[in-house]
């Protein structure tokens, strides 16, 4: 076998694993999961490293098993939660069990002959019949509240972080364990992965194949590190929130600029991480970015590979033509020609303050506009500067301290297009029926 460990290693993958675990990688085929809790009815890119980790794992001859949480989803992770989670009803849950295996079903090929072919499970089909006595029986006997007790997750918030912690909680990392017995058990499955965060869940559950899988039972796990970006904030989130892997939430065109606009330092660790291109050929990339960075090499191609990969060849190719409109001297009347849908697709990641239509019926003072009506800027002292000082476009046309909106700068009959500043900063107001 290819050794997955050191593949994971080289590409920033890896955090720590339980001794054995790569001996048993290159020992022979071994069946592997990673949990997926239905907290929302699609992934973002948080989730991103867990699907590259499966189908690395797949790549390197290996089986991979994708678990979505339809019983832990119930409940809620506490790993890294200071309070505790609302819990969702059943029929947002059954949604979201279904939109997140729809999700999965894009990167693994799940209907596959192979030997090694991925598999999906939920949860909620063996825990649904589990009465809570025979739980408390069979499962709970096996690990004691010491041990539970002394994992970060439940000791940091009996530190005082947030409000305790539920015995709903406590419980959590119990089924997430058996989870694991249930894997070994009934897909010979003898590895768990998954971030960093997760540790001391997995570990719970290698603890109860031993404790329950007979002699001889041996479990394993590995983690990845939490992505976090060169500064130290966190990593996924553009000034649209989250950015999610459905088109339909984040479109293609704000998910390859999200990428396009990395840094160079994490740009750099982030092709290793979030490609599949072998190392040579990155190492290669590196050095020509460094050569000419403004050319932003790296970038490109970190956008290029994971757009490709999420959404595919043609939705790159339609990314890449709205981006180099966006950047172009376009007008608004080449704005108009491609579409509302063009449009939207660019512009729905920015501010989108409302007026009322007949607020601009008979012309509206841009000044209290752009200040009071809108919050494009803080301050009606604060607009006149921009103005005055040439800084704010209508619709692409600068314009003036005097300067009235009326109904002619509404284009598509809902939107006027507002940019100021040195970076262009974008704003579009809505403009509604009263």
């Amino acid at each position: 076998m290819k050794n997955l460990v050191e593949e994971l290693k080289w590409r920033g993958l890896y955090h720590d694993s339980m001794p054995g675990t790569e001996e048993q990688l290159l020992k022979e085929v071994t069946t592997a999961y990673i949990g997926f809790d239905p907290t929302a009815d699609s992934l973002h890119i948080g989730s991103m490293v867990q699907i590259i980790l499966l189908v690395h794992l797949k790549n390197f001859g290996h089986q991979p098993i994708a678990l979505v949480g339809g019983a832990t989803g119930m409940i809620g992770d506490p790993s890294g939660k200071s309070d505790e989670r609302n819990l969702l009803n059943e029929e947002t849950l059954a949604k979201n069990v279904a939109g997140i295996k729809s999700v999965l079903s894009r990167f693994l090929d799940f209907n596959s002959k192979d030997a090694n072919a991925p598999v999906m499970v939920n949860n909620y089909d063996w825990m649904k019949e589990f009465s809570f006595i025979d739980f408390a029986r069979e499962v709970g006997k096996r690990i004691t509240v010491n041990y539970m007790m002394a994992k970060d997750s439940v000791k940091k918030r009996f530190a005082g972080e947030g409000e305790g912690m539920s015995f709903t909680e406590f419980t959590y990392q119990l089924i997430q364990g058996y989870d694991f017995y249930h894997l070994y058990k009934n897909n010979n499955c003898v590895l768990q992965m998954g971030g960093s965060d997760q540790w001391g869940n997995i570990t719970t559950g290698t603890e109860l194949v031993r404790r329950m899988g007979g002699e001889g039972a041996k479990a394993f796990a590995l983690t990845t590190p939490l992505i976090t970006k060169a500064d130290g904030s966190k990593f996924g989130k553009s000034e649209g929130g989250n950015v999610w892997l459905d088109a339909d939430k984040t479109s293609v065109y704000n998910f390859y600029q999200f990428w396009v606009r990395t840094t160079d330092v994490d740009a750099e660790k982030y092709i290793k991480i979030f490609t599949f291109l072998d190392k040579e050929i990155i190492e290669a990339l590196i050095v020509e970015h460094k050569e000419a960075p403004h050319v932003r090499i790296l970038q490109k191609k970190l956008a290029e590979q994971i757009t490709i990969f999420v959404h595919g060849e043609e939705a790159l190719e339609d990314a890449i033509r709205k981006s180099e409109f966006v950047f172009s001297n376009f007008t608004i009347e080449s704005l108009k020609n491609e579409g509302e849908a063009f449009f939207l697709d660019i512009f729905s990641e920015f501010d989108q303050p409302v007026i009322k239509k007949s607020d601009v019926m008979n012309g509206l003072d841009i000044v209290v506009a752009l200040s009071d009506m809108t919050g494009v800027f803080t301050s009606r002292g604060e607009a006149r500067k921009a103005l005055s000082s040439n800084a704010v476009s209508i619709n692409k046309e600068k314009v003036q301290v005097e300067t009235l909106l009326t109904l002619k700068d509404v284009f598509f009959d809902k939107y006027i297009l507002v940019q100021f500043g040195k970076k262009k900063k974008y704003f579009v107001i809505n403009v509604e029926n009263d």
